[in-house]
């Protein structure tokens, strides 16, 4: 996959002061005066640069909390005008687009709903045409990193190159001990595919509990995610939306003040020891993929010795001998059985395919 956008660097259009980017706040506005107390406690806090809260809440069913509407982009200018603090609001339509400009809203979210629709994704980029205004894309529900990254590509269509990208975790059956599944493997594969586009997290939607969003924030930076999005609410337990993940602005200034921020680089002792550590992997890769060809050849082999033979493809009761034989390996090396048996079932996939396309082939 590839893709050429044109996006701006983050510290092109706000000021971090080499710290991430920091943006927190209620999952919802729910009241005036509760909204502005929170803005208020947390513009007290360093390195907060933008406050959120949910306008309008897309609710799995019709009977929850969806939000107080307009009324709460009347609030979101206060906060503007009594504090240093952006603000952004998640938008799913052109209604909500056209609401936040005429409020003078900051910066707009994309939530995970809306990005896996791509109707919706292009509604928005039409309705953002001309517009020079921060978009931020949060990951869709399920883990496709072309939808997200089509995303991407509509905003950037419509001339948007403010872009940010949200990682908020993914849909899963069981997630535990999470509320969406981190996958860090798709946020790091967008960093590589898409290297100019920034990527923060969404530690609160990740954890769905309090008790996590410490070491989940901590795990985003060492993965050089440049910034976090969290909730925080006045009175966490009393919230009308997402309850358990919130937390208060006391706790969230001590969060931001335990987090270790790393250097990308270390001195020159450090790299020249690590260039040498990665030539040893490198070295060790050549020859993995050196046995993974002659492994094929071989698997190629058998099948054209199946198919003259007409034996079938599949063989489950060597199949079960192979994996238990490594499995057995595995733990007496000290080796993750678990990873062991995830490359062992992508060896074995790739190994079907050869052989059924052998079976395939017209002689």
């Amino acid at each position: 996959m590839s893709t050429n956008l044109d996006i701006l660097p983050l510290n092109n259009w706000i000021e971090t002061d080499g710290f991430p980017l920091v943006i927190c706040g209620p999952c919802s506005a729910e009241n005036r005066d509760d909204l502005i107390k929170v803005a208020k406690d947390i513009a007290l806090i360093p390195h907060v640069k933008i406050f959120r809260a949910g306008i309008w809440k897309p609710r799995t069913r019709p009977d929850g909390f969806e939000g107080v509407g307009n009324i709460g982009l009347q609030w979101l200018k206060e906060i503007k005008s009594q504090t240093n603090l952006l603000t952004t609001v998640e938008v799913a339509n052109p209604s909500h687009i056209e609401q936040c400009l005429a409020n003078d809203v900051d910066v707009l979210w994309i939530g995970a709903r809306t990005v896996g629709n791509p109707f919706s994704m292009q509604e928005i980029a039409e309705t953002l045409k001309g517009v020079d205004i921060p978009v931020m894309i949060k990951n869709p529900l399920n883990a496709d990193l072309k939808l997200w990254i089509g995303a991407f590509e509509r905003m950037n269509m419509a001339g948007i190159k403010k872009l940010v990208a949200v990682h908020r975790g993914f849909y899963a059956y069981d997630a535990k001990p999470y509320r969406n599944a981190p996958m860090w493997e798709i946020p790091i594969e967008l960093k590589r595919i898409v290297p100019n586009l920034p990527v923060i997290c969404d530690p609160s939607h990740i954890a769905g509990n309090r008790e996590l969003l410490s070491l989940i924030s901590q795990k985003a930076l060492d993965l050089e995610m440049e910034g976090l999005m969290i909730e925080v609410h006045p009175d966490p337990d009393k919230a009308l939306t997402d309850a358990n993940q919130q937390i208060t602005p006391d706790v969230f200034a001590a969060l931001i003040e335990c987090l270790i921020i790393r250097k990308e680089k270390g001195n020159r002792e450090f790299e020249s020891k690590l260039e040498e550590l990665r030539a040893v992997i490198d070295g060790i890769d050549d020859e993995l993929v050196r046995i993974l060809k002659k492994r094929m050849q071989v698997v190629s082999e058998i099948g054209k010795y199946k198919k003259a033979n007409n034996v079938t493809i599949l063989q489950l009761r060597r199949w079960n001998d192979i994996i238990n034989d490594r499995m057995k390996k595995a733990d007496k090396m000290g080796l993750n059985k678990d990873f062991l048996e995830s490359i062992l079932m992508l060896i074995h996939d790739e190994s079907i395919q050869i052989q059924t396309d052998i079976f395939n082939k017209e002689e």
